[in-house]
C-alpha cells in the first residue's frame, strides 16, 4: 500500500473519470505539498491516468506508458501488459514504487509493478492509502445515486478524504466522454 495518495477510477455510462487527492506527504507527520496534481491525460486526451507512490517513479511510468500506447496504436490492454512486463522485469524500472490506473472510453486497469494488469469487474477500482475508502463510497454512490461518473468520483474522495489522513479534499479530475 502506498501512503500519502488516493486516486479512484469510475466507469459510469459513457463516461469514465479519474480523481485524485492533492496531498503529498513527507513521512509519517508532514504535508509536503497540498494541490499536487496525480491524474494525466495520455495519449492526445484518449487516455486518463492517475498514480499512488513515489511522483518521480510515477512519471517515468507515465512517459513509458505513453511510449507503450503509441507503439500499440492507442490499444489500452496491449499497452498496459507490455507496461507490465517491461516494469517487471526491467532492472531499473524494476525499483520503481508506485500503481497506475489507466483507462479509456471502454477499458480501465490497475498497472503494477509485479506484472499484474487488473481489470475491476464493476468499473470501479481505487488505490492508495484511501483507496478502500473512496473504492467502498463509489460502489455505494454508483449503486444507489443517479450520479453520473465525476461526480461519484469526486464524492468518494470527498468521503476517503474525511477517513483517511493521508488524503486531502484538493481534488483533480480527468474524465473521458
Amino acid at each position: 500500500m502506498f501512503l500519502g495518495t488516493t486516486i479512484v477510477a469510475i466507469k459510469k455510462g459513457k463516461e469514465t473519470a479519474i480523481a485524485g487527492d492533492g496531498q503529498v506527504t513527507f513521512g509519517q507527520n508532514t504535508v509536503m505539498k497540498s494541490n499536487a496534481n496525480k491524474t494525466r491525460r495520455l495519449y492526445d486526451g484518449n487516455v486518463i491516468a492517475g498514480f499512488a507512490g513515489a511522483v518521480a517513479d510515477a512519471f517515468t511510468l507515465f512517459a513509458k506508458f505513453e511510449e507503450k500506447l503509441k507503439q500499440s496504436g492507442g490499444n489500452l490492454t496491449r499497452a498496459s501488459v507490455e507496461i507490465a512486463r517491461e516494469w517487471r522485469s526491467d532492472r531499473v524500472l524494476r525499483k520503481l514504487e508506485a500503481l497506475l490506473i489507466v483507462a479509456d472510453k471502454e477499458k480501465m486497469f490497475i498497472i503494477s509493478g509485479n506484472g499484474e494488469v487488473i481489470e475491476p469487474d464493476d468499473g470501479i477500482t481505487a488505490i492508495g492509502s484511501g483507496g478502500p475508502y473512496a473504492l467502498a463510497a463509489a460502489r455505494a454512490l454508483a449503486r444507489h445515486t443517479d450520479l453520473n461518473a465525476r461526480e461519484i468520483a469526486v464524492e468518494s474522495m470527498k468521503i476517503a478524504a474525511e477517513i483517511c489522513i493521508y488524503t486531502n479534499e484538493q481534488i483533480n479530475v480527468e474524465v473521458i466522454e
